[in-house]
């Protein structure tokens, strides 16, 4: 749902502008890391908590949502999945968050989250870590005991060790490999690097 142009394209309802409202654009390069990072940071979420299997993706060039393809399982997300804007990994492209949740949070808006770990993991381009997180206590304090990944519920690490593992298993060439946990200072040595992997971009 994000361009390689680092602007966000989307349809979204305006008052006074018709039933199916206007497109906007939302420049990711304009949303702060976060207020405190990388303890403290802010997740742009794509794909909702259960929600459809469908991967989008935005045509730079006319800003036309389209539908890059659907999972090819029978699988749902188990938790908000987004991204830290301003940030970059090894693979090129921002930090991916899972943020722990109950309830399906919009695709497009901004979350203000706290890293707990990270689930290390390979896929067929290469190492594609996932940063764990839990909302802000400022969103809702339930979360406020959680410090760790192992701080939450067994069953819901494996639920999110398992859609990982297959969520791709029916795609010709493509392959996961979970490889296990790192814990919520590994999350933070990610973060800080993939904001410092900007700075060195942007510098050259």
């Amino acid at each position: 749902m994000r361009g390689r142009d680092g602007v966000w394209c989307g349809i979204f309802e305006t008052p006074g502008t018709g039933a199916y409202g206007r497109k906007e654009e939302m420049d990711l390069k304009k949303i702060a890391i976060g207020k405190n990072p990388p303890h403290d940071v802010n997740v742009v979420i794509e794909i909702p908590l259960k929600g459809d299997p469908v991967k989008y993706e935005v045509d730079k060039d006319s800003g036309a949502m389209f539908v890059d393809r659907f999972l090819h399982t029978a699988m749902y997300y188990p938790c908000n999945y987004g991204f830290v804007p301003n940030t970059l990994s090894d693979d090129g492209d921002p930090v991916d968050v899972l943020v722990v949740g109950r309830h399906a949070v919009v695709p497009g808006a901004v979350m203000r989250s706290r890293p707990i770990g990270v689930l290390m993991m390979e896929d067929e381009a290469g190492k594609d870590e996932k940063i764990l997180a839990v909302p802000h206590p400022k969103l809702h304090p339930f979360y406020d005991d959680v410090n760790e990944y192992s701080d939450l519920p067994k069953t819901l690490l494996e639920q999110i060790e398992h859609f990982f593992a297959h969520y791709k298993d029916l795609e010709p060439g493509k392959w996961v490999k979970v490889t296990g946990w790192g814990g919520a200072e590994e999350a933070r040595r990610i973060i800080t690097e993939a904001i410092e992997r900007v700075g060195k971009k942007s510098k050259k």
